[in-house]
């Protein structure tokens, strides 16, 4: 299983040619993804309202990884680990790794270059 970035959402979303997204490549290899509560947010709030029914078909076909106790912990490590290098990423991003992490999942992602600072965590592009 894969977890999906908010990132390669809104790429598959906007783009015209579905086939040349980095969900479709991966579709191409893989079948199971899942995305993680807090990119279930993200991507409603900042739908459109006429974009609402395209997400909600999407997203039944997907898992949605709850931020459980185990995300939390992890999330706590990832954060005090980029502190101290002085190198933190946006907090939804520490989020979404930290449910990676968690459950053992690869992330992919279109921004590779902050979720790259998060040891450990496998990024599938």
């Amino acid at each position: 299983m894969i977890l999906l970035d908010t990132s390669v959402l809104i790429e598959l979303f906007r783009a015209k040619d579905k086939s040349k997204t980095l969900f479709f490549r991966l579709a191409a290899k893989e079948d199971l993804f899942a995305v993680s509560a807090l990119t279930h947010y993200e991507t409603f709030v900042g739908a459109h309202p006429a974009q609402i029914d395209f997400w909600i078909d999407f997203f039944r076909q997907l898992s949605i990884i709850p931020f459980d106790e185990k995300c939390s912990y992890q999330a706590v490590k990832i954060y005090k680990e980029l502190k101290e290098q002085n190198n933190l990423i946006a907090l939804p991003d520490l989020l979404i790794a930290a449910t990676a992490l968690a459950h053992n999942c690869p992330l992919s992602t279109l921004n590779v270059k902050h979720f790259a600072r998060v040891q450990n965590l496998v990024i599938k592009q």
